[in-house]
């Protein structure tokens, strides 16, 4: 009975590391909005917008590849036009 007990801890604190390895946690005006990660990384787990501009925080590859800019669309810190203008800028670059 001990060794299942024992067993199941290890199980659950495995999970929450994958779980954690598998998303970006964003907090953006007091709200936490998960944000699934490209590949199992701690990198960036949790990432704080508070007084950042929208062009530093896409300047953040792993969170852009993420997706970070339609969650800061979707959440009203930037418009479709601005969006669309920094990214060109690290589309560019990209190559």
């Amino acid at each position: 009975m001990n060794f299942i007990r024992r067993y199941m801890w290890w199980v659950i604190i495995g999970a929450a590391l994958y779980f954690l390895l598998s998303f970006h946690f964003i907090i953006i005006g007091g709200s936490v909005k998960p944000l699934k990660k490209s590949k199992l990384t701690l990198n960036y787990t949790f990432f704080n917008t508070k007084g950042k501009r929208t062009d530093t925080i896409l300047a953040v590859d792993i969170l852009r590849k993420a997706g970070i800019g339609e969650l800061l669309l979707k959440k009203g810190r930037t418009n479709r036009a601005e969006l669309k203008r920094i990214m060109a800028k690290y589309e560019d670059e990209d190559y």
